[in-house]
C-alpha cells in the first residue's frame, strides 16, 4: 500500500511558498479556486461518469485533447466530444472510481495515481493490473510504452473473458516517446541548453514556469507525435479483443492557451481548472459485431505491498511533482 512520504507537509509548505513568489503560480490557484467555487467543488460538475456509460472495453489516453484527437485519429468509430470530470488523472480517478462498485471491471493501468491514493479512496474493482510496475516500466523511455500496455491489454480480455476492462495507456501524456527515441535521454534537456530542474516538474510546468527553451510549436510537434505512436497500438488492441469498445481521455492539455477567468499563458494540465483544453475529451465508439458476456463477481483485487519509492520515482518520471 501506497503510502505518503513522512516530508509530505514539507513539501505542501514548499508549493506554497514558491506559488505565493511566483505570480504564474499565485494566478494559476486563483483560476483553480474560481473553478472549484473555493474549494465546494472537487471534481468538474459537468463531467461524464465513465463507468455508468456503455461499454466493455474503454481505452483511456492519458492527456489527450479532444481537437487533436478529432485530427490525427485514424481509428474506425463514431465520434464525439464530452466532459472529463477532472483536469489531472487523480481527480478523475476519484471522481470515477471512489466509493462505486466496480467489480464487474478490471482496470489495466501505466499510471500509478491509483496506487498513491488508494488509501484515501474506497477502491471496488475486481483487478487492479499496474503495468508500471516491474518489468513493464521502460527505464530509457521513462515510461510504460504503447506496445507494452497492447500486450498487458489483450492478456486481461483473456483471462478475465468476463469483466468490463479499462486499459489506461500513458501517452500521449509526457514524457514524449518518439522524440526521445529519436533523440535520446535527457532529449528536452538537451534542447533546452541546460540540465533541467530537479524539481520532479515535467516539460510542461517548466515550460510554463520560463524555465525551458523549447518553442511552442516544438511541444505540440512532439505531443502530437506521441499521440500518432499511442494510436498505432491501440489499433493493434482493438484488432484483438471482442466487444463493444470506447477510446477515450481523463483529461487533455493546455499547450499554450490562455485559462480563465485569469487570461495567463498556460502549459500541461493543472487540477481543479476546468477550461476546454483540459477538460473536453475524445469519445470514439468503435465498431463491434458481438458483446462481452460481464458478470458482476466478487472484489479480488488486493493492493501489492507497495514499494513507496517506487510509487514515488514512477511519478515523477512521468513528470508529477506532487
Amino acid at each position: 500500500m501506497y503510502r505518503s512520504p513522512p516530508d509530505a507537509s514539507m513539501q505542501t509548505a514548499d508549493r506554497l511558498r514558491r506559488a505565493l513568489g511566483n505570480p504564474k503560480l499565485f494566478a494559476r490557484g486563483c483560476n483553480r479556486a474560481y473553478h472549484r467555487r473555493g474549494g465546494r467543488r472537487s471534481a468538474n460538475p459537468r463531467g461524464m461518469d465513465v463507468f455508468d456509460a456503455d461499454w466493455d472495453t474503454l481505452v483511456v489516453l492519458d492527456a489527450c485533447r479532444y481537437d487533436m484527437f478529432a485530427e490525427q485519429n485514424h481509428l474506425a468509430g463514431t465520434l464525439t466530444p464530452r466532459e472529463s470530470r477532472g483536469s489531472a488523472t487523480s481527480e478523475w480517478l476519484r471522481a470515477n472510481v471512489d466509493g462505486r462498485d466496480l467489480r464487474d471491471t478490471v482496470y489495466v493501468t501505466a499510471n500509478p495515481q491509483l496506487a498513491r491514493h488508494r488509501e484515501d479512496w474506497d477502491v471496488n474493482l475486481h483487478e487492479t493490473v499496474d503495468v508500471w510496475r516491474g518489468e513493464g516500466w521502460d527505464d530509457e523511455a521513462g515510461t510504460v510504452r504503447a506496445e507494452t500496455m497492447t500486450a498487458v491489454g489483450r492478456r486481461a480480455h483473456e483471462t478475465s473473458a468476463h469483466k468490463r476492462v479499462v486499459v489506461h495507456y500513458m501517452q500521449p501524456h509526457y514524457p514524449f516517446v518518439p522524440a526521445a527515441t529519436e533523440i535520446g535521454a535527457g532529449h528536452l534537456d538537451a534542447l533546452a541548453g541546460g540540465e533541467g530542474a530537479d524539481l520532479g516538474e515535467n516539460v510542461w510546468n517548466r515550460k510554463f514556469l520560463g524555465d525551458l527553451a523549447i518553442s511552442r510549436e516544438t511541444l505540440w510537434e512532439y505531443y502530437r507525435d506521441n499521440l500518432d505512436y499511442v494510436l498505432d497500438h491501440v489499433e493493434d488492441l482493438l484488432a484483438a479483443i471482442s466487444g463493444k469498445a470506447v477510446v477515450t481521455a481523463d483529461h487533455g492539455n493546455y499547450v499554450g492557451e490562455r485559462s480563465s477567468p485569469l487570461p495567463i499563458r498556460e502549459f500541461g494540465h493543472p487540477r481543479g481548472i476546468y477550461d476546454d483544453p483540459l477538460v473536453r475529451v475524445p469519445w470514439l465508439e468503435c465498431p463491434f459485431e458481438e458483446r462481452r458476456e460481464v458478470v458482476t463477481g466478487t472484489v479480488s483485487d488486493t493492493e501489492p505491498e507497495g514499494d513507496v519509492a517506487e510509487v514515488t520515482d514512477r511519478l515523477r518520471a512521468l513528470g508529477y511533482a506532487e
